[in-house]
């Protein structure tokens, strides 16, 4: 289960204290001017050490595009890619060979396969998320030709939430601050929390929130390939996601039908819309032409700079005492992998419902 996608395909490979992290995209259409500047950019935004709320391990992260592209144009044919690793520190996971670290996938690896990579976690690193990114890369070059755009930004940090929806927001900020969140002042205090954290040893959990533009009506497919359970899932195969709802999500279930029903009206351009969005751009599964819109949960970091009780492989009772570089909180350098597998699946859903109009 290393492939994503039917039609627009990613099959990543490596590990976090191996040689590289790479990937091959498959179904890519040839044609397709690839600029390796926005690619190296997309990557830029999720690599570490990008500032003080991030982790301090410092990666070049630069891809090398190996196979697929031939005069700067996609040929149609794989694109194979690699992102060397660089800056390993292999021996700050040496005491914890045989040590279960909570709220990891070290007891669940060891117990499926007999055996386990113990530097950084190995496969299950979010270090894996750099073949995503590059894989999102490619996908939001081609959705920008078809003029469908997709954002995400921090929306939530811990406690400090944003209450604002999307559309009264300045989204071209999202950058400007290293949280990524378009409101400057509740990014100050989202920064200075993350922060508070970090000194403690602790870590914190948020939300991202994501928005797909111009997504025209009819993606998603009857009745297992509904569009928002490819994003849904997207979405939860990323590390630390814990949660993921769409449109009024959780929130709608207090209202009344009357309430929150999205009714239909004819534009003045003669084009169906809806008065409301509440349905988050998907209704039966299938894009209605809206703004799509989810927000996606993740947990605290599992890794604390603070002692914790486990027990190692003989099921010993020990006391864990962490080392190494780790994020305080992971939001930040979320924003680029929630962004990239959103572009997949919208690419893959689009090439997908060319195939069966045909």
């Amino acid at each position: 289960m290393n492939t994503f996608g039917n039609f627009f395909r990613l099959t990543s490979f490596g590990e976090s204290h191996g040689e590289a992290i790479g990937g091959i995209i498959d179904g890519c259409p040839a044609g397709i001017v690839i600029s390796n500047e926005f690619v190296q950019r997309e990557l830029d935004r999720r690599k570490p050490g990008q500032s003080s709320i991030t982790t301090s391990r410092s990666e070049l992260d630069k891809v090398e595009l190996l196979s697929g592209i031939y005069e700067g144009k996609t040929t149609g044919t794989p694109i194979g890619f690699i992102v060397k690793n660089q800056n390993q520190h292999s021996q700050d996971y040496d005491s914890l060979k045989n040590v279960y670290r909570p709220s990891h996938a070290d007891f669940t690896y060891q117990s499926k396969y007999g055996l386990r990579d113990y530097r950084g976690g190995g496969r299950s690193s979010a270090r894996e998320t750099i073949a995503r990114v590059v894989g999102g890369a490619i996908a939001k070059i081609i959705l920008q030709k078809l003029r469908i755009k997709i954002t995400a930004y921090t929306s939530q940090v811990g406690i400090i939430r944003m209450d604002k929806p999307f559309t009264e927001l300045d989204l071209s900020n999202i950058d400007a601050t290293p949280v990524r969140c378009p409101d400057r002042a509740l990014a100050e205090k989202m920064i200075r929390y993350i922060e508070q954290i970090k000194a403690e040893g602790d870590t914190v959990g948020g939300t991202i929130t994501c928005i797909c533009e111009g997504v025209p009506v009819g993606l998603g497919e009857p009745v297992f390939g509904k569009l928002h359970a490819a994003l849904g899932s997207a979405m939860l195969s990323i590390n630390a996601v814990k949660g993921f709802e769409y449109g009024l999500g959780f929130e709608g279930i207090q209202y009344k039908g009357s309430e929150i029903n999205d009714n239909f009206y004819r534009r003045s351009d003669g084009k169906i819309s809806t008065t409301t969005n509440n349905s988050g751009g998907i209704q039966g599964g299938i894009s209605t032409g809206e703004p799509i819109y989810f927000r996606v949960a993740f947990k605290p970091v599992a890794t604390i700079m603070k002692e914790q009780q486990t027990v190692d492989a003989r099921g010993k009772s020990v006391t864990l005492n962490a080392r190494g570089r780790h994020d305080p909180c992971v939001l930040p350098r979320a924003v680029p992998i929630v962004e990239a597998m959103a572009a997949m699946v919208i690419l893959d859903y689009y090439l997908m419902n060319k195939s069966t109009l045909i």
